[in-house]
């Protein structure tokens, strides 16, 4: 423990904790070819996405997939099929935070599809056999590490007990009615 003027003590304790995160947005087109010459399209949705995540070098790589499925008419619009093909991706998120005191190289990524794959547009291409799918996907990723922070000790323990009661905090109406029903919804949007 090392002493400080103010007279506090303090102690040094490894913990793990977000020793990094980044955010990618993506956009990215496939191009289904299905069995017949599409007259037009009927709908596209996408399924059965999976994932992973690590980390390299001083960025995160998600690998994943899904399967893409295109509901079309052919045959001058008297038929309908739907074309699945299942697609691979790649995307290389580069950490914009990052803790430089992190005490082991060897870190849990934890990654989260905060927009999950989702069809843009799909249209018939020029050459009319094949159907080109728009999609977009973001996520966000967290590097877990250990590292060492210093807390400061009280030598004396608590400066005073606390009871139940110390922690009623009571509302009264004239300040619910004030109160702002989107102040998280702001908060997190930034």
């Amino acid at each position: 423990m090392s002493q400080t003027e103010n007279g506090f003590n303090y102690r040094e304790i490894i913990t793990k904790a977000v020793c990094g995160k980044g955010r990618k947005f993506s956009e990215t087109t496939h191009t289904i070819t299905p069995a017949h010459k599409p007259s037009s399209i009927l709908g596209c949705w996408i399924i059965n996405h999976k994932y992973s995540a690590e980390k390299k070098g001083e960025n995160v790589e998600v690998k994943g997939s899904y399967d893409i499925n295109v509901w079309f008419s052919y045959n001058k619009n008297t038929k309908t099929d739907v074309a699945t093909q299942t697609v691979t991706y790649t995307d290389v998120i580069a950490l914009s935070m990052r803790d430089e005191n992190v005490l082991s190289a060897e870190m849990d990524v934890i990654a989260r599809a905060v927009q999950q794959p989702n069809t843009l547009e799909a249209t018939i291409s020029k050459n009319g056999a094949n159907v080109e799918v728009q999609v977009e996907r973001e996520f966000i990723v967290e590097c877990i590490g250990e590292t060492k922070v210093a807390v400061a000790v009280n030598p004396d323990g608590l400066l005073e007990e606390f009871t139940e009661d110390d922690y009623v905090d009571e509302v009264s109406d004239e300040e619910y009615e004030n109160l702002d029903p989107n102040f998280l919804h702001k908060e997190f949007e930034n």
